[in-house]
């Protein structure tokens, strides 16, 4: 179980008095074996010299991999044909109280799956298909 008393004092850790002897456990080499660019001071192989190039080819490159802009948030017109109704406007307080988006100030697109009936008015980003199926239907596009 682990509990205040039982961790370690780390703050309490002496650092290691290294070349002050052959009889210290850490003389003459100084626990840094014989010649090579590890013995020498500054001289950093890196990990992967220490058998763990496997580990860093499994871990995923997190600098630089990110997308440059966050994905928009889509909503299609088959899931506005289902909420809105007739006349009605929707923008993005509308979408996100419908529970159709998550954030309000990310992008929001609205694609053209599906088939919309009702004239509505759109205030966020559409595709040009979907722009064509609401004027279609008798409704507007603003934005």
């Amino acid at each position: 179980m682990l509990t205040l008393n039982s961790l370690p004092a780390s703050g309490n850790k002496k650092n290691r008095r290294v070349g002050r002897g052959a009889g210290t456990r850490r003389g003459t080499y100084s626990g840094r074996g014989i010649k090579g660019q590890r013995a020498r001071s500054g001289g950093k192989g890196g990990l992967k010299l220490r058998g763990l190039k496997q580990t860093f080819m499994h871990v995923p490159k997190f600098h630089g991999m990110k997308p440059r802009f966050e994905a928009a948030q889509v909503v299609t017109l088959g899931q506005l044909e289902k909420i809105v109704k007739a006349g009605e406007t929707v923008n993005a307080e509308f979408l996100l109280k419908a529970g159709l988006i998550e954030r309000p100030k990310a992008r929001i697109k609205v694609l053209s799956r599906g088939k919309i009936t009702k004239n509505i008015t759109v205030s966020v980003p559409v595709s040009a298909t979907a722009k064509s199926a609401i004027e279609a239907a008798g409704g507007s596009v603003t934005a």
